[in-house]
């Protein structure tokens, strides 16, 4: 039995104040792995006054000084590479391939910030006047269990770079992964408390972290609801919020495009990282007159797509990450069938041979309409909806008729077509024909899909001050 009775603070492993426990629970078994102890309010106001006092020099170093700093965790991280894509399959469930793409996301967070602070001026010229870029202060750090250490990288890097520090709060669930890059970490010797690390619930840490006055900034990912929350608290002391909630992603294929390729890719994408990802494309907007064509090819797509066990190179849906979000997502599998959707592919209840952990089939509504619950509400599980539109215009007004703005997907032979409605849909991203992504460019959504950007210079200048000095 795995036992996390440590936290990270001012540089050391330490006990944490709080007794409250939280059972590790394996997704793929629903065997019970461990136990972490969770850190409460006085912990996590330790952590904060650690930072606080790291900042003082801190925010002082220079770009070199820094760089050097984010060298030596990429080389920490590096050496593990192999664990911890290890420890994020049997904790998490995701599956061997996303799990080693998220790692090399974690890894790659240190090189691309290096390379963005490497040419980053924090001293620049507006009209008459000197404008310096300045550190806001101690960060407050909260992320979700579907990427956890890839989140903890990106969002640590940055911080970083602008000459923060920082209390970070991963999920409980996510205690395992955190262990380990809490070590590699501590390998790479930064100064004490310029990083600090708090396992605890969300109610009490992230509350402590939302509300606490010497938290200038909190960068969050996760639900929209806890965002809101977040955003709540934190205007009275008017912290600064990076934000990077829901979605519900529409994927167009246009008429031109060729089904054989779009269609199955479309099935894949949306069950990625077990369909617990905020820009899986779960929308896919298809036209009418081609609906029966798509119907058959996404039917046969989903009928080869392998749910098991997660460490097996072929797999590409694991399990759900607990037993709570497996019955979240079968409510919302019977909710599609009670609003009329028709169901294509998979289904309620387990795969065959696969009773003991939270899987769920991989699940395709036809016939789905924009209003259904189904199609407007983030399931966070392999289940995708096609719903059919009449025309160009149509697809556009449907792909934004969602409280949601996080990405969106085009599929088209032309590209300038593709380019142009693009430029129409509401959403923070745009991929055209595949799924890609680019650390220099920004990462965020429109409207209850978040605040704030992420990557590159976009995500570095929400960690920085301007001060104008003007002569």
């Amino acid at each position: 039995m795995i036992q996390i009775n440590k936290i990270y603070i001012n540089g050391e492993f330490v006990s944490p104040l709080g007794t409250e426990t939280f059972d590790l629970i394996n997704p793929t078994t629903n065997l019970k792995t461990g136990e972490v102890t969770l850190g409460n309010e006085e912990d996590t106001q330790m952590a904060i006054a650690a930072a606080k006092n790291a900042f003082k020099t801190f925010s002082k170093t220079t770009k070199e000084e820094r760089i050097a700093y984010l060298q030596k965790m990429h080389e920490a991280v590096s050496k593990r590479e192999e664990e911890l894509v290890s420890v994020m399959v049997d904790e998490y469930g995701g599956t061997l391939q996303f799990c080693r793409m998220s790692v090399q996301n974690a890894i790659s967070a240190f090189t691309t910030t290096i390379t963005i602070l490497k040419s980053y001026d924090f001293e620049k010229t507006a009209g008459h006047s000197k404008v310096r870029f300045e550190s806001l202060g101690v960060v407050g750090i909260i992320t979700p269990w579907n990427a956890s250490n890839s989140f903890i990288c990106n969002k640590l890097a940055t911080a970083i770079a602008a000459g923060c520090t920082a209390v970070i709060k991963p999920s409980e669930m996510s205690a395992r992964q955190t262990q380990l890059i809490a070590e590699c970490f501590h390998e790479a010797g930064l100064p004490k408390g310029v990083f600090n690390i708090v396992n605890g619930l969300g109610n009490i840490v992230g509350t402590e972290i939302t509300h606490h006055p010497d938290i200038a900034k909190i960068s969050f990912t996760g639900s929209t609801v806890t965002g809101k929350a977040i955003a709540k608290g934190a205007v009275d002391t008017m912290k600064r919020i990076t934000l990077e909630l829901g979605g519900k992603s529409p994927n167009i294929i246009l008429e031109d495009a060729d089904l054989n390729k779009a269609i199955p890719m479309a099935v894949f994408g949306a069950f990625m990282n077990n369909g617990q990802a905020c820009i899986a494309p779960t929308r896919l907007l298809v036209p009418q007159n081609k609906l029966e064509e798509v119907n058959e090819l996404a039917k046969k797509a989903a009928e080869q797509v392998k749910v098991g066990n997660p460490a097996e190179e072929d797999t590409l849906v694991g399990p759900m990450v607990s037993a709570k979000q497996y019955d979240r997502v079968q409510s919302y599998i019977r909710l599609g069938q009670e609003e009329g959707a028709t169901l294509l592919s998979g289904g309620e209840g387990k795969p065959a041979g696969l009773e003991n952990g939270n899987f769920v089939k991989a699940t395709v509504f036809t016939n789905v309409r924009n209003d259904m619950r189904i199609a407007r509400e983030e399931i966070f599980g392999p289940v995708l909806s096609i719903i059919p539109y009449a025309d160009e215009e149509e697809a556009i007004a449907i792909a934004n008729d969602t409280t949601y703005g996080l990405a969106a997907y085009i599929s088209s032979s032309d590209r300038e077509r593709a380019e142009n409605i693009a430029a129409q849909i509401d959403a923070g991203r745009v991929c055209i024909n595949g799924f890609s992504h680019d650390p220099f460019a920004p990462f965020g959504g429109f409207k209850q899909s978040g605040i704030g950007r992420e990557y590159g210079v976009f995500g570095l200048e929400a960690y920085l001050e301007p001060k104008a000095i003007l002569a």
